[in-house]
């Protein structure tokens, strides 16, 4: 298979690029370490983006293609040096596979060096030459230096050579060493690459020639001794070819030869002026038909290679055509990934038919063998009984000796002289096993002639005689083991036609997992939000969150709009989320909520185990530019004005499915996550208290760690008092439950009584080695306090001992942890917790809080108190392809739309996405699974969701297939961290 470009491809792709000239640079990414795209706009809706890859292809592409989650430093250079420059000049450098691109003019040049050969490198230079930036260093000899602020040795490429004359050419196949095709020959001579070379010796009748060898006087050796040494050549496949080759012929071959080389240049020089079509050379390839098939084959081509020219050694193969050379390799490239999936279907498809095969072949050739032994055993008897008395002769002899106390040499001995006497019945004796008291011999038909048919005769056999028995005795022992065998026969022919049907039912449903899978596969779209976290709340709000530092800028200098909401956690190193507000219309509090608990769990609060604060502000109040003498990190930013603190959030994440619906079936689900009015909100909450009613004896019984540590909840610390520290981000833990509720409540009141006009500095989440220190730290600690935790709880279990024991069977558990988890909430409290959970529907009877009156109106407030600052602002937003909804604001409702976590039966569903989120926005979801703060490890957890999913009898065909599609590690990628799971009849997936 072609995976790279040669020097045809170049010339063809540098011609028909030249329509790129003028386009000006809007931004680069890269796929993977050696492959970038450069996003290229000119005046009005001129658009296309350019792909180079080190070592391999340079292409237009329209293909989507999955762009690194953050940009390598090699982007970051490119784009400080390209970005917004025009593309003044696109070249190939002399006839090497180097391609030059010219960004800029005069000075202000800048070049990209695409090299093309060998390992393939991608430079970036300056207007003189001087490297700025390499993606591969290295160095050639002693004094060429491919590193940067070396200058790069441009003039150092391959140039172009003239046709040789007749002369010369004589005078080059004269000198030449011998070769076994004219190929190696004419590409020294024609800068075309192999496929013009084959094409044009196929055309002109020179693919079989090679130039002979010559002997010490000049003479050729002749074609056999030639053949005779082509034999013994490395190169198999060559010496294959010659033995129906014959040699290079000056007088009547050399004007063909130069009539392909003409007509080679001329291919060169009118690719080098106009545009080719494109071309794809197919393999038809067939997939494994078996029985139940009906006998229909079927089938899927392959694409092997790609070219800008129809030549003539692929007419007989099937050929894809296209407009242009560059709509051709991007096709071939863009469904290389879909072919290899195919590919290795296909593999798998065979191995199953091969096992079945395997299968069969076994039950065919035990019944054989059966059938063999019963043949076998039959002549045997029936040879001892037509030689009955020599049979009972040669057992009497040997038991005389034995009778005798003759040793065992002793009796070979003796028979051994008696074969030689001539004896009869020594000469049937073949071998004495006297240690298993047997003997062999040799007995054939003495009945038989040479007239009589051999089917009907009996042919010479050697026969083991047990000298403890009779003749008569030994042959019923052979018609005994044939009746054995027989009726072995028939039970094995009656297990191997169950064994069989077994096999082929196994090997059908494998055919079709694996071609469903593969389908799957193909069809499965990556959505440019999976790279950060994300959920979609119960409101139908797209919320995402940074991984990292250079995540967390991302999504606030890139995806955030002047609509959306920011949120984070009041302590260090929390993921910054960003809620997608298309519609600019108020973001509902259960979802500034959910995406509170969002930030929180994403931070060193699930690791410790803390509940902390969470606060959210409009967009507009996040900028990047720090206070005078200070200085803003990566994914650190300024927060101005007055933020918006939320409830307490709890560290509750769930872990669900969501199936992408056919388009004719979106309008059926449409609706399903939106914001309920009160007297809906009252009725979804009774029907989910009756759901779980049902469920709750199965829930509480089975809440099990996923590893044999026997740490608690963070539910069930009943005198412990946690102190956050948010400028430094340490936690400190002491034992004063009374004191904790009323600190809190003092804090949040400072916090709302904070001037407007404030400023708070978000840190960067801290490196991964001082996030590990910190990790050992928090070990340590957690080992000192806990004899103090379980001696709590101890007290905790003895005091509701009694009490839970009057309760209702099944509500024990229930009635413990709603104590142990609501026992700090007093009567306000859990009424505003009520309110705010009643989202934007209105209650007939208001009751006037003030708390939830100032966040409604935060929410409806349009404008920023402060003075504007900043200028490039979330609300001027970069272009990225990514990001859809920069060109339509309905496009984050219509595709969220397209996914459902309720799926009904007859749905047409076309693939599945993991989700993580809070657990309190997918609880109506099919598949759910609730996460904790633990011990078990994420992998696990996975593994153990995704066989409690399928398991599910609810769960259709359809879903099943989707769910063998999932990969663990996607499912555990946005996992907070250790976990615990709990989810009703959990136990039973557990291992």
């Amino acid at each position: 298979m072609k995976l790279r470009f040669n020097s045809f491809d170049i010339i063809c792709g540098v011609t028909e690029l030249q329509s790129l000239v003028g386009l000006r640079v809007n931004q680069i990414y890269d796929i993977d370490n050696k492959t970038y795209l450069i996003r290229l706009q000119g005046g009005g809706e001129a658009k296309k983006v350019l792909l180079l890859e080190s070592g391999i292809r340079f292409h237009t592409t329209s293909f989507e293609w999955p762009k690194n989650m953050a940009p390598s430093g090699f982007s970051m250079k490119l784009r400080k040096h390209l970005k917004n420059k025009r593309l003044e000049k696109l070249s190939q450098v002399g006839t090497d596979r180097i391609v030059d691109f010219q960004f800029g003019a005069g000075e202000a040049a800048y070049h990209i060096i695409l090299e093309l050969y060998d390992r393939g490198n991608i430079v970036l230079t300056d207007h003189e030459m001087t490297i700025v930036y390499i993606l591969r260093s290295h160095q050639e000899g002693e004094d060429v230096r491919f590193a940067i602020r070396e200058k790069y040795p441009i003039h150092r490429a391959k140039q172009e050579a003239m046709l040789p004359s007749e002369d010369e050419l004589i005078n080059i196949i004269n000198t030449s060493e011998p070769s076994y095709n004219m190929k190696n020959t004419l590409m020294c001579l024609l800068d075309g690459g192999p496929a013009v070379v084959e094409h044009l010796l196929k055309k002109y009748e020179l693919d079989d020639c090679f130039i002979a060898a010559k002997d010490d006087n000049g003479n050729k050796v002749d074609d056999a001794e030639q053949q005779k040494k082509s034999k013994k050549n490395k190169n198999k496949r060559e010496a294959a070819k010659q033995v129906n080759s014959r040699p290079f012929n000056i007088e009547t071959d050399l004007s063909s030869l130069m009539a392909a080389l003409r007509e080679g240049n001329e291919i060169l020089q009118t690719a080098r002026q106009e545009t080719s079509k494109g071309y794809i050379v197919q393999k038809k390839v067939e997939k494994p038909s078996t029985e139940t098939s009906g006998g229909e084959v079927d089938h899927f081509y392959q694409n092997v290679e790609y070219h800008p020219l129809k030549f003539c050694q692929y007419e007989c193969e099937s050929i894809a055509t296209f407009d242009s050379f560059m709509l051709a390799v991007d096709e071939f490239y863009s469904t290389l990934e879909g072919q290899k999936i195919d590919m290795k279907t296909l593999q798998q498809e065979k191995e199953a038919l091969k096992k079945l095969s395997n299968v069969k072949l076994d039950h065919a050739k035990r019944l054989e063998n059966l059938t063999k032994a019963q043949e076998t055993d039959k002549q045997k008897a029936e040879l001892i009984t037509a030689n009955q008395l020599l049979v009972d002769n040669a057992i009497l002899a040997i038991r005389s000796a034995i009778a005798n106390q003759m040793s065992w040499p002793d009796i070979h001995e003796l028979v051994k002289a008696a074969q030689a006497n001539g004896d009869p019945t020594a000469a049937s004796i073949n071998q004495l096993k006297l240690e298993i008291n047997h003997i062999t011999l040799r007995l054939s038909d003495p009945y038989g002639s040479d007239e009589q048919d051999e089917e009907n005769s009996l042919s010479t056999l050697l026969v083991d005689v047990d000298l403890a028995l009779s003749a008569w005795a030994n042959a019923r022992k052979y018609y005994d083991l044939k009746r054995t065998a027989a009726q072995k026969e028939q039970k094995t022919i009656d297990a191997s036609q169950k064994a069989l049907k077994s096999a082929e039912r196994k090997t059908q449903q494998t055919l079709k997992d694996v071609r469903t899978i593969s389908t799957i596969s193909k069809a499965r779209k990556v959505y440019w939000f999976e790279k950060f976290y994300w959920f979609i709340s119960s409101e139908n709000f797209l919320v995402i969150g940074g991984r990292d530092a250079q995540q967390n800028e991302l999504i606030v200098k890139r995806y955030m709009r002047p609509n959306d909401i920011y949120v984070h956690a009041e302590i260090q190193g929390a993921s910054s989320v960003i809620v997608r507000n298309p519609s600019g219309a108020d973001v509902p509090p259960k979802t500034l909520i959910e995406a509170g608990t969002m930030a929180i769990s994403y931070s060193v609060a699930w690791d410790a185990k803390v509940v902390t604060n969470a606060y959210w502000v409009r967009s507009d109040q996040v900028s990047k530019t720090a206070p005078t003498g200070e200085y803003l990190g990566t994914g650190s930013f300024m927060i101005r004005g007055k933020k918006n603190f939320l409830p307490s959030c709890h560290l509750i994440m769930g872990l669900t499915l969501l199936f992408k619906l056919e388009d004719s079936f979106v309008e059926k689900h449409r609706g399903e996550r939106k914001v309920r009015t009160f007297e809906e909100e009252q009725l979804h909450n009774e029907q989910q208290v009756l759901t779980e009613n049902e469920k709750l004896d199965d829930v509480e019984e089975v809440e099990v760690e996923l590893d044999d540590d026997n740490e608690q909840p963070q539910s069930e610390y009943p005198d412990i008092q946690v102190k956050v520290e948010h400028d430094t981000g340490r936690i400190t833990i002491n034992n004063e439950e009374k004191t904790k509720h009323i600190e809190d409540t003092v804090e949040t009141q400072k916090d709302d009584d904070q001037n407007e006009e404030e400023s708070t500095i978000i840190a960067a989440a801290p490196s991964r080695k001082k996030h590990q220190m910190n990790a050992k730290k928090r070990k340590e600690e957690k080992e000192r306090k806990t004899q103090q935790k379980q001696q709590a709880q101890r007290q905790l279990s003895e005091e509701s001992e009694h009490r839970s024991n009057q309760a209702k069977r099944g509500q024990k558990g229930k009635l413990k942890k709603i104590r142990s988890k609501y026992k700090d909430q007093d009567e306000e409290e859990r009424q505003l917790r009520m309110e705010i959970l009643k989202s934007a529907g209105k209650k007939p009877e208001i009751v006037a809080d003030p708390k939830l009156e100032e966040c409604a109106m935060a929410l409806k407030s349009n404008k920023p108190k402060q003075q504007p600052f900043e200028p490039k602002q979330a609300a001027t937003q970069e272009p990225d392809d990514d990001d859809a909804d920069e060109k339509n604001t309905g496009a984050d409702v219509d595709m969220i739309d397209s996914l459902t976590g309720q799926p009904f039966e007859d749905d047409e569903l076309l693939f599945v996405i993991p989700m993580i989120a809070p657990y309190q926005s997918i609880q109506h979801y099919k598949y759910k699974v609730k996460i904790t703060p633990g011990t078990g490890k994420r992998g696990r957890a996975a593994k153990t969701a995704l066989t409690m999913f399928s398991k599910d009898k609810m769960c259709t065909n359809r879903e099943k297939d989707l769910l063998k599609s999932i990969k663990e590690e996607a499912l555990a990628r946005n996992i907070p961290g250790k976990v615990k799971l709990s989810a009703p009849q959990l136990q039973k997936f557990k291992k």
